[in-house]
């Protein structure tokens, strides 16, 4: 019979059916860090348990930790606390630890593909809602709770209901200056925050086909989103190129048998799906979000919805509540839009090839007078890589502060956070009220060539026309 990649992955992962219905899923990969971590390794010391099997979980920082200076003691010491219970919890545990002294360092979805801990067929879970980052390799990545974290640790194994699975297919070409970002708010906007819920997401089509493992990444690390538990990719020779010689990747004669497994998982010719859904890449546009929800978003040359176009009262109550938070005037173009920072990081866009791409465009610009803008690349090797290639100096001499690696801005659980109702065109995954760390900030989700835009012009901009994109 055949099968589409979450049957396979699912059924070889499955341990038994509890009696509530539900499935003990076997987790191959535990990825942690130090914000969902700590209390899980706090009830595992109440109950008297180890974990399991530490070879299989893997720790790093990165929500938490100063992306402006990274020295110890840290200025806030519940953040250096938490620090400091990583490593003793890394330590008493034998779980191998990626800390700030390690050089690698990172956010957690960007250090599991680095290393090459991120493989197809397995399954992946994490105390953090975008583990659907590691779809992009083939694997069935999901996010979990701290009560989750625990079970994990103790018996590598979750409880589980099966989901459904949507096949979405982008074909054809995507116009110059539209992003894998770009496709991704797409989606979302098409099929809704809450479209997803009950799926797991396969990505397709020649688009899929055809993007870096980078640009597979962005868009199934918000695949969340769009209200489902994960999304993925079929692995592919892309795939296996960017594993080879990773450090946590097979080696030898062991590289062959795997990516002779791994193609195994790929998702049958004939296998079925319970829903499909056809994109023509041709009709996205470098798009922005103008409200408070991911799939409130637009194409740069949309208008803001007005409200009294509605299809329904609840659609308008949403508008207007939307508008009314990020202080926005109903059917004015989003382009033209003041903007107070920009920034370009996070787990979705923050890795190597964001900054190379940005870099081709910023050479030579200036950020806006009025305007904090803020580069942080997603790890430190990353950042290595930069200064290597000469990109930092770029960001830097284009009047961007250089960071050191962090989730930074995204959710603002460290130093970096908006002031006031501040409004932030940003490269990360969400926009909700409060997101950035004022309860007024404002936050415009957009491609990390379209952040720069936004930064050299200091409103919403369209990148295609700052830099000639052609």
């Amino acid at each position: 019979m055949a099968k589409n990649l979450y049957q396979k992955v699912w059924d070889e992962h499955t341990v038994g059916t509890l009696q509530d219905g539900r499935t003990q899923l076997f987790i191959g990969t535990h990825l942690i860090h130090e914000v969902t971590s700590p209390q899980a390794f706090g009830m595992l010391r109440d109950l008297d348990l180890k974990v399991k099997y530490p070879k299989r979980t893997f720790a790093t920082v990165d929500h938490i930790v100063p992306t402006d200076n990274q020295q110890r003691p840290f200025a806030d010491p519940l953040a250096d606390a938490m620090i400091t219970a990583m490593r003793k919890n890394a330590d008493e545990f034998g779980i191998t630890y990626f800390d700030l002294a390690s050089g690698m360092q990172g956010i957690v979805h960007v250090v599991g593909p680095e290393q090459g801990i991120t493989q197809p067929g397995t399954t992946i879970a994490c105390g953090d809602s975008h583990t659907a980052t590691h779809g992009a390799f083939g694997a069935i990545a999901f996010g979990i709770g701290t009560t989750q974290v625990r079970d994990v640790l103790a018996t590598q194994t979750i409880a589980m209901e099966k989901l459904k699975v949507r096949r979405i297919n982008v074909d054809g070409e995507l116009s110059p200056g539209v992003y894998a970002k770009d496709v991704a708010l797409h989606i979302i906007r098409l099929l809704g925050a809450n479209g997803g819920i009950g799926y797991a997401y396969e990505y397709g089509g020649s688009i899929f086909d055809g993007f870096t493992m980078e640009e597979r990444m962005t868009v199934c690390n918000m695949s969340i989103e769009g209200g489902a538990r994960c999304g993925y990719v079929n692995p592919d020779e892309t795939t296996f190129n960017f594993l080879k010689n990773r450090p946590y990747s097979p080696k030898d004669t062991e590289w062959d048998e795997a990516v002779s497994g791994w193609q195994a998982y790929a998702s049958d010719a004939d296998a079925e799906y319970d829903d499909v859904v056809n994109i023509n890449a041709a009709d996205i546009e470098p798009t922005v979000t103008w409200g408070i929800s991911p799939d409130q978003g637009i194409a740069i040359s949309e208008s803001i919805p007005d409200p009294a176009e509605a299809n329904n009262e609840v659609e308008r109550a949403s508008i207007d509540e939307a508008l009314e938070y990020m202080k926005l005037p109903a059917g004015a173009p989003v382009k033209g839009t003041h903007v107070d920072v920009a920034f370009i990081g996070s787990c979705t866009n923050g890795r190597l090839s964001d900054f190379r791409e940005v870099a081709k465009y910023l050479k030579g610009r200036k950020v806006a007078e009025g305007v904090k803008a803020l580069a942080v690349p997603g790890s430190q090797i990353t950042a290595v890589i930069c200064k290597k290639e000469g990109l930092d100096q770029i960001f830097m001499d284009a009047g961007f502060e250089w960071r050191e690696a962090g989730c930074s801005m995204c959710l603002a659980m460290n130093p970096d956070k908006l002031q006031g109702d501040q409004l932030c065109a940003s490269s990360s995954n969400r926009n909700f009220k409060g997101r950035q760390g004022s309860p007024t900030g404002r936050t415009v989700l957009m491609s990390p060539l379209m952040v720069a835009a936004a930064a050299i012009e200091g409103e919403i901009a369209d990148a295609r026309e700052v830099f000639s994109v052609n």
